[in-house]
């Protein structure tokens, strides 16, 4: 049989064409990310911003109305307990104002004479008890009176020291009335002068520590109560941070805790003191209403150089294990209901229906459906159906 040219043109040309066909038609492969299914350590943390808080701060409020002088202290100084800190003269009062307050300090000193003279009657009146206390015990011991009446001697004894208890709280209260009314009669001429130290009131730090905050250093009037300044030891901070309610419920006092982020090169341990039994609404970036609730860590070694209000951010450890199967968060997604995984079986990707237990950041522990070294797929595509060829 004789072949000819065109017979072996068509033949390649048909060749070529089914070539081409086979060629578009051909199974198309994915280029995949895999991940392994892995047996190891576990932990579920709640991560949040937080901020660090001195554990014992001390607002010093001015004790009476007056001219504060310029506080010299300087923010961040050391303190001692019981060191001045400010001065405040009181502001000189009117004649009507000077008679009436002479008047109440006359009257408090009276009240205060009255109460010590009261407060040594009692203690007459239950030395006198205590000593027939003692004659009718010696007495029933020898049987020369009755128990009764060693009992009605007790009950007479223990009524004296309730009086005398009482006339002790009578004498304190007046002696503090005293203190009151003298306070209120100081008057600012010997600031004028300079002797700040013989009418003008002294503001006093009540702890040792450091001071964290002046909200004004100039001098100024201020009125009783008002602010002068912060107090506070640096060397022992709390971490405070508010998680949302759902995330509270799951954190325990105790719970360990990892600050990162808070500026030195590695994270600092804390443990969880406190979750505060109320929460509160914040409404969060994109407008949403969250209720939230404050949790606080003990930080038992801060480093020098961290203070107070730091921001810094957290792990809360709610769960941990030593060894569980965990497969990455980015191979998992939901199909009809429940969670699935594409895995890699000989060169082809294979749907696989899982069981999850706790979920971590990067990390799900699985309960069920896949076993330790299986390769999964992280990151699937629309692109991804079962079946499809991988590489």
């Amino acid at each position: 049989m004789r072949i000819t040219r065109r017979t072996i043109t068509a033949v390649v040309a048909a060749a070529l064409a089914v070539g081409g066909v086979a060629y578009v038609l051909r199974p198309e492969v994915l280029e995949v990310d895999v991940g392994q299914v892995a047996r190891g350590p576990m932990r579920v943390t709640v991560d949040a911003e937080a901020r660090t808080r001195v554990v014992n701060r001390y607002v010093l409020t001015a004790p009476v109305g007056g001219r504060l002088r310029r506080v010299a202290i300087a923010e961040g100084a050391p303190v001692q307990r019981g060191q001045v800190v400010a001065w405040i003269a009181p502001l000189p009062l009117d004649v009507q104002s000077t008679t009436q307050g002479t008047a109440r300090l006359h009257a408090a000193q009276a009240l205060a004479r009255e109460a010590a003279t009261r407060v040594g009657q009692a203690r007459a009146t239950l030395d006198q008890a205590r000593r027939a206390t003692e004659r009718a015990s010696r007495l029933a011991e020898a049987g020369a009176i009755a128990p009764a009446a060693l009992e009605a001697a007790e009950t007479e004894q223990r009524l004296h020291e309730e009086e005398f208890s009482g006339a002790l709280s009578r004498a304190r209260a007046a002696a503090a009335d005293v203190e009151s009314a003298r306070a209120a009669l100081l008057a600012s001429g010997s600031y004028a002068s300079g002797d700040a130290s013989r009418d003008a009131v002294a503001v006093r730090a009540p702890a040792a520590g450091n001071v964290l905050r002046i909200p004004e250093r100039s001098e100024r009037i201020v009125a009783a109560g008002t602010p002068v300044l912060e107090v506070g030891d640096t060397r022992t901070l709390e971490v405070v941070t508010d998680v949302l309610s759902t995330d509270a419920v799951r954190i325990r006092p105790g719970a360990e805790v990892e600050i990162v982020h808070w500026g030195g090169d590695s994270p600092l341990r804390a443990r969880v003191r406190a979750v505060e039994p109320a929460g509160f609404t914040r409404v969060s970036a994109l407008g949403v209403e969250e209720q939230r609730v404050n949790i606080i860590a003990d930080l038992p070694s801060p480093p020098p150089t961290l203070g107070d209000g730091y921001r810094v951010e957290v792990r809360i450890v709610v769960w941990r294990a030593d060894d569980v199967l965990t497969v990455p968060a980015s191979a998992l997604f939901q199909h009809r209901g429940g969670w699935h995984v594409f895995v890699v079986d000989d060169g082809r990707a294979r749907l696989r229906a899982v069981e999850l237990g706790q979920r971590g950041g990067a990390n799900v522990q699985i309960v069920g459906g896949l076993d330790e070294g299986t390769q999964v797929i992280l990151f699937p595509s629309d692109r991804l159906q079962d079946g499809v060829r991988v590489r």
